[in-house]
């Protein structure tokens, strides 16, 4: 579904020593599969994520899609790329401030010209058990609420591959394990390949598997030791 060969990205600096923020890497998520990115702030996640959105340009390498090199593509047809077959996770505080919640979730679909937007993205707002909370402002949900809203935005289009960068940033430990879960289990319900930056080593107990991103590189995973007893339940 997504294969990245050899992608480069670098930004110069004043001292003509170049920041290597994605420095020659190749790897592939599969449908249905849910990998995690995991490295610390600077490692080049979130330049690496914006590469496969099409929204900047690679120095070098490619990043395929279903066969197709996004670098490739025209500024319409990589507007339809991230409209129709990506779907993007932010983080909570990334929602319209003053809008409903079904009004945050259903933007993708009524800039597709969807009709009747707001029931059609109601069923998946229930699956994420937001039922309750439909009209409910940005400013009234919580942030595990305001996360949900957004991976139903994310969701909305019936995307081929999701990319998440930081979602549970914002979130205390249990809603990070609800969201992780939640995620793991709509990515294989819905086979749809789930990519997810993160810095928190819980979603190695959730991911189907893990990349370490060191100063622009893939490198093995080290796990971080935690504490006998903290790992996820039901993982």
């Amino acid at each position: 579904m997504l294969e990245l060969r050899a992608l480069v990205k670098h930004y110069p600096m004043g001292d003509g020593v170049p920041v290597r923020a994605v420095d020659g890497v190749s790897m592939t998520v599969g449908r249905g599969e849910f990998v995690a990115l995991y490295g610390p702030s600077g490692s080049g996640k979130t330049t690496l994520l914006e590469l496969i959105a099409g929204l900047k340009e690679a120095d070098g390498g490619a990043v395929y899609v279903n066969g197709r090199n996004v670098f490739e593509m025209s500024r319409k047809e990589r507007h339809a790329y991230r409209l129709n077959q990506l779907g993007i996770i932010g983080q909570p505080h990334n929602l319209w401030p003053g809008a409903r919640a079904v009004q945050n979730a259903s933007l993708k679909l009524l800039l597709a010209s969807v009709s009747k937007a707001k029931p059609t993205i109601e069923p998946l707002l229930y699956q994420l058990g937001l039922g309750d909370r439909l009209r409910h402002r940005t400013e009234q949900l919580s942030m595990g609420e305001r996360q949900r809203v957004l991976i139903a935005l994310a969701l909305s289009m019936e995307p081929e591959l999701v990319l998440a960068d930081e979602p549970t940033g914002s979130l205390d430990t249990q809603r990070t394990r609800e969201v992780l879960g939640l995620l793991r289990d709509l990515c294989h319900e819905r086979e749809m390949a789930l990519l997810l930056a993160t810095h928190d080593p819980q979603a190695a107990y959730f991911a189907d598997r893990v990349h370490e991103l060191r100063d622009g590189r893939l490198a093995e995973y080290q796990p971080e030791q935690m504490p006998v007893g903290s790992a996820p339940e039901g993982v």
